[in-house]
């Protein structure tokens, strides 16, 4: 794997870190009555979909390591140029069912 790819695979890495780290302890209720935590949260996943596109360009074929790779990047322009049509109920679903797989596949590829 290139060390640019690499790069950008721990940039997911750490923002899945942050992402739990944000989350731990909270519920939807948390999230949804605190806007410093909507917007970091929401931050992280743009983070997450700008590398996964950055290295899908440099490594196409991690479309196959990663699954989900366009729902992933159609998220974070939702999230970047859709952000008034953004529903809390989607990001929290997204944040507690999608990240832990993707945290476990990213952490693989690192390996």
């Amino acid at each position: 794997m290139q060390p640019e790819c690499r790069k950008y695979l721990y940039d997911i890495q750490t923002a899945c870190g942050h992402l739990a780290a944000f989350a731990a302890g909270k519920t939807f209720a948390d999230y949804r009555s605190d806007a410093l935590l909507r917007s970091a949260v929401e931050r992280q996943f743009e983070i997450i979909g700008e590398a996964l596109g950055r290295a899908l360009k440099v490594d196409p074929r991690l479309a196959d390591a990663i699954s989900e790779t366009r729902r992933i990047l159609a998220f974070r322009n939702i999230l970047v140029h859709g952000y008034a049509t953004v529903s809390d109920e989607v990001v929290w679903g997204v944040l507690e069912q999608n990240l832990p797989t993707l945290r476990q596949k990213v952490a693989a590829l690192l390996k």
